[in-house]
This record gives structure tokens, sequence and C-alpha cells, in this order.
């Protein structure tokens, strides 16, 4: 399956497809594009910015335009929405659906969410009214399609602020919290500290820790650090950069001291990381 609607005059594209066909292969190796990834029936195998990752069924995975996803053809029961900027620009419409920080770019893995039986009927609901608007060819379609992914990505959001440790954390506390999320997304290669991005909030680094215990089970400075490390293992697999070139890109001075501290979260120095990897796609 995939279902395809494109606007040359705005340049955007909007997909649906269950990546079981030459061209939605393309759309993931194909930079710009946010990708909504649901296992609708079956466990769907994927890889993450070169992570072994399993979606488990009737779970729902939002992935950056920036996250490099890889999926094997002739996985049956998933289903995808892919986009890019241009038809719907998160950051643009947040004032819209509120998910920028923490639907995306709200984590250094991508979000998930799960889905009971009554979210997957609202969800099956929302896929099939989504469908029928493919099938109907007017001036207004690219506008109908845009209203159900709205309607697709508010009722995401409302479902991932249930999985926060104190989901009655007021809606002022949360948009700290993804204000945050969208520093360091922009900021993460040149800050490093809790503390920068607490004046940029005007915050101090302990209320800024204190949000973040009520938040999650990780602390700001292990959201910035795992940033960090992400784009370092992008680096490592899908680009030609030596070590030294990756240290000063992420910001640091010392090959050395980035050397320790990749080591420290991924258990592998830089240049360990990239052959053990290389030598276990090359057996494969």
């Amino acid at each position: 399956m995939h279902l395809n609607y494109t606007s040359n005059i705005e340049e955007s594209m909007f997909n649906v497809t269950d990546f079981n066909c030459s061209s939605s292969q393309q759309l993931l190796k194909t930079r710009g594009f946010y990708k909504i990834i649901w296992a609708r029936e079956n466990d769907i195998n994927l890889t993450i910015d070169g992570y072994d990752f399993k979606l488990n069924t009737s779970h729902v995975l939002f992935c950056t335009p920036m996250n490099v996803v890889q999926i094997e053809k002739g996985q049956a029961g998933a289903v995808a929405l892919v986009f890019n900027r241009e038809f719907y620009c998160i950051r643009d419409h947040d004032h819209e659906v509120s998910c920028n920080g923490i639907l995306f770019f709200g984590s250094s893995l991508p979000r998930v969410i799960s889905l009971n039986e009554k979210e997957k009927t609202s969800y099956n609901m929302m896929f099939q009214i989504l469908l029928d608007e493919f099938q109907t060819k007017d001036t207004i379609q690219g506008e109908m399609l845009r209203v159900m992914l709205k309607r697709i990505l508010i009722k995401s959001t409302r479902l991932i602020k249930l999985d926060i440790t104190q989901p009655q954390l007021s809606t002022i506390k949360i948009d700290i919290i993804r204000r945050f999320n969208v520093l360091v997304e922009e900021y993460f290669k040149e800050k490093h500290q809790v503390s920068d991005y607490a004046a940029m909030l005007n915050k101090s680094p302990k209320t800024l820790s204190n949000l973040f215990k009520m938040y999650s089970d990780k602390t700001a400075l292990t959201f910035i650090n795992d940033r960090i490390i992400t784009e370092a293992r992008r680096l490592l697999l899908f680009s030609d950069k030596t070590s030294e070139e990756i240290t000063y890109i992420l910001g640091y001075n010392d090959p050395g001291h980035f050397s320790k501290f990749f080591k420290k979260q991924v258990g592998a120095s830089p240049t360990e990381f990239r052959k053990n990897v290389n030598s276990k796609y090359d057996k494969n």
C-alpha cells in the first residue's frame, strides 16, 4: 500500500504506506520526512539510528526528520503516515497541536505510545476517514488531509502525557519541559550543561531538575547527554567523518575527553563502536 498526496505549488507531500513497495522504501532514504509508524496488526522490527527496535502490536512510533529509519519489506500489519515540513510543520503549527518537544523532539529516541482497545477503535476510525480523503480528489483535499493529521497528533499528544511520571503536571510546567526539549534540539552541539538551558528559560538549574523528576525517570542532564550520543552514533554510522571531526562538530575541544564521555555512555569508544557495528553488518 502506498497512497500519496503532493502539491507542486507548496512542494508538500503526505503519504500513507506499509513500506512494502520500492517507492515507500525510498521515503525512508529521503531526508526531511516526519514518520508516524503504527504496528496496527503485528509486531514490527526496524532499525532507528543504528538501534535494533521492536515495535509491538498496537504501539505507535513518532520519528522526526532527523531519525534514520530502516524497515525491511515483507512485514505485514504496519501502517505509516509520512509527511514533510511543507505539508505540516510541527514547529510552525505548535499552537495548533502542542506536540513539539513532547511527541517530536521530546527525547533522543523516538517517542512511543501504546493503544488500549478504546484508543485502537479511535485510531482505526481516524485512519479510515484519512483513507477516504485520499480517494477524494478536489481542491480542498490537502486541507482535509491536514485536518485528519492534526486530529491524530492531538490525540497522540494527549495519550503520551498520560505516561508522564506525574500525569497531573500543570500545562505551564509541561510547556517548560517542552521548551527545554526544543532548546536542546537546537543547541546540543554547543551547550552541554543543564545550567545553559536553565538560563535561557529564566529558571534555576534546581527548578529544572525538580521539574524533570515529575516529568520523567530521566534527569535533565541525561536528556542532553542522550541527544549528544544519538548524534554521535548517527555520524559514526551514516557518515565518513572521523572521530576527531565528530568531536569538534559536537562542541568538544578534546577528542580524548569526548571519547571517554562516549565510552561511558555507550560502552565502547567511538572508534570501537564504528568498528563493531560495521563488523556486524559485514557478517550479515
